[in-house]
């Protein structure tokens, strides 16, 4: 059945019949792709937009040479396979869902670019010539000639703000395909915006999901990883990778100018003024902006510490001290029990609804099927599970996800019940689709439970629910009536938009034109519409040419950094890119 639709879909493809390849799905399939046939991350959904999509494109993509990669698959009347197909620029990857010998759901993505392929394997460069010539210079003269020249008599095709796991991943990426690129952190070293968080933290994904691009971590490491483990890792990896990492410098603003078609990016490195000419500038600054410090009356006037909880280490004695913790999702409930830990009298106070997932749960039900030693004995191995969980289009991911979140109300639900009995309220998301809908929609709003829940079941950690309505001198006043006596404050109240940092580097204007960064459009909390589809000005062309937005969690900043870096590629090689519809600009900042 797959090959016969194959073949049908490749000849109707290759006769410019639309119309016909159109015909080849369901009426409301979902064709999903990720720069092979756009030049941009973009979802077709239903026939017409499949049609209109390869009217614009078919003729500058020219695919062909659609086959089976591996043998399909057949379960509940739904045929899947693993698909290889070219491009007129690259060969590309896929996966396909057919029911009844039509497409559900089809994804296609640019894997390499012809003739710009990575260096790797039976390609990869000798290292040294075997003839003896005087004058020959090591590896480390050369690099050390690179790091002497590059931003300075040389400038790098690309400056990525930002060193995090983002930031590093894409680089190596970059690295490989051979496109000079400079990335500029503040931290004095790479791995610092992990080490310089609260001392309890640990990764509260499974190590199998946070990969970084190209070295996986070791097998024997743990589960979950100590903060300064994985600080340590990435401060490693930018120099296993080679990679052109300016520690110790900030940017200080950036400006395009068109005259040379080329970014002006003002830095301060470790005190000497840097001015930086890359034709791409990419921001690389994690899922969110600013802490998003609230502005409560009165709290000028408090009289012991406030913390926001990018600024909470976990130092310092609180041994007896009354700590009120404003927030419930997962910075709010690691600092609870952090501060629990070392004695404190600790209260949380809940202002709107939470998702938890216990992480037992969480790894079992919703990630072990594709990231776990399981998944890997399976067959599943990172790139496939990577390719699988973007297989679901955003349309119908609610779905795929409303049964697994329903199995873990079940199995969970006396943990559940005494969460509630305690007072905590609590959510499966809007239209019950759990924690990865919640983060993609709005990045906040749910804890992965490691261990916290137990102690405001117990009453180990207090809980109050409801509005700040001002700080007091020595406490914290709920809702105009009730008073939490504090001696300590740590308001664990997330961050702001990533449409800040424009504002601030570029400016309000630049801002503006990319516009709200982030969530799909679903109408929901924090996620307004209309319908996008997928996650706005994130990892693909924005309405502000050769700007780029970088991040996510460990996962997507692995995933999709290879098509980030391709689409960097093609144009520093003068491929031709024609981009389907940039993505219209609903929200500005």
């Amino acid at each position: 059945m797959v090959e016969t639709w194959l073949n049908e879909f490749g000849a109707a493809l290759s006769a410019g019949d639309t119309e016909r390849a159109a015909e080849l799905f369901e009426a409301d399939g979902c064709w999903r792709d990720f720069v092979s046939f756009t030049w941009n991350i973009r979802t077709l959904e239903g026939r017409d937009e499949i049609r209109e999509m390869l009217d614009a494109q078919l003729t500058a993509v020219s695919p062909s040479s659609w086959t089976l990669d591996e043998p399909a698959t057949t379960a509940d009347h739904v045929a899947e396979a693993w698909i290889r197909f070219e491009t007129a620029s690259g060969r590309g990857w896929g996966h396909l869902r057919l029911r009844d010998g039509r497409a559900w759901t089809l994804l296609t993505t640019l894997q390499e670019l012809k003739g710009h392929e990575e260096k790797k394997g039976r390609d990869r460069d000798k290292g040294v010539e075997h003839v003896i010539t005087r004058g020959r210079r090591t590896w480390l003269e050369q690099k050390t000639d690179r790091q002497e020249n590059l931003g300075y008599t040389e400038q790098p095709y690309a400056v990525i703000i930002g060193g995090g796991q983002g930031g590093i991943g894409l680089a190596a990426r970059l690295k490989r395909l051979g496109v000079p690129t400079i990335v500029i952190e503040k931290n004095e070293r790479a791995g610092d915006s992990w080490r310089k968080r609260y001392k309890s933290l640990h990764l509260h994904d499974p190590v199998w999901y946070d990969h970084l691009p190209y070295i996986p971590f070791p097998d024997d490491w743990p589960v979950f990883p100590a903060k300064d483990k994985v600080g340590d890792w990435l401060e490693h990896y930018t120099a296993i990778m080679d990679l052109d990492y300016w520690s110790g410098t900030e940017c200080l603003g950036a400006e395009f100018d068109e005259a040379t078609s080329t970014w002006r990016v003002r830095v301060d490195r470790n005190g000497e003024k840097v001015e930086l000419r890359p034709t791409q500038l990419i921001f690389a600054l994690g899922v969110s902006g600013y802490p998003n410090i609230p502005r409560f009356e009165g709290a000028e006037d408090f009289t012991g510490e406030q913390w926001h909880s990018s600024e909470f280490t976990g130092e310092g004695d609180v041994a007896g001290k009354r700590a009120v913790v404003i927030g419930s999702n997962n910075s709010a409930h690691d600092i609870c029990a952090a501060l629990w830990d070392h004695g404190a009298e600790v209260t949380m106070v809940q202002r709107s609804s939470t998702h938890i997932s216990r992480s037992e749960s969480l790894m079992s039900l919703a990630l072990g099927p594709l990231y776990s030693e399981e998944a890997l004995e399976a067959g599943v191995t990172t790139e496939k599970a990577d390719m699988l969980f973007a297989s679901w289009p955003y349309r119908l991911l609610p779905g795929a996800q409303i049964p697994v979140y329903d199995q873990m109300a079940e199995q969970d639900s006396e943990f559940y019940d005494k969460l509630r009995a305690v007072g905590f309220d609590l959510d499966f998301g809007e239209d019950g689709s759990g924690l990865f809908l919640k983060y993609l929609r709005r990045g906040s709003g749910y804890y992965i439970d490691v261990g916290a829940s137990q102690l405001l079941i117990d009453g180990e950690v207090a809980l109050e629910r409801g509005q700040v309505s001002r700080i007091l001198p020595d406490g914290v006043e709920l809702d105009g009536e009730r008073v939490l006596p504090a001696d300590l404050i740590v308001y664990a109240t997330g961050y702001g938009s990533m449409n800040q940092w424009l504002v601030d580097l570029v400016s309000q204007e630049v801002a503006d034109r990319v516009g709200k960064v982030w969530g799909y459009g679903s109408d929901t909390t924090r996620d307004p519409g209309p319908w996008e589809g997928e996650l706005r000005n994130m990892w693909k062309p924005t309405n502000v040419d050769q700007l780029w937005i970088h991040g996510g969690n460990l996962h997507q900043s692995r995933h999709y950094s290879k098509y980030l870096a391709l689409q960097l590629k093609a144009r520093m090689e003068g491929l031709e890119t024609p981009v389907y519809r940039v993505q219209e600009t609903y929200h500005t900042c």
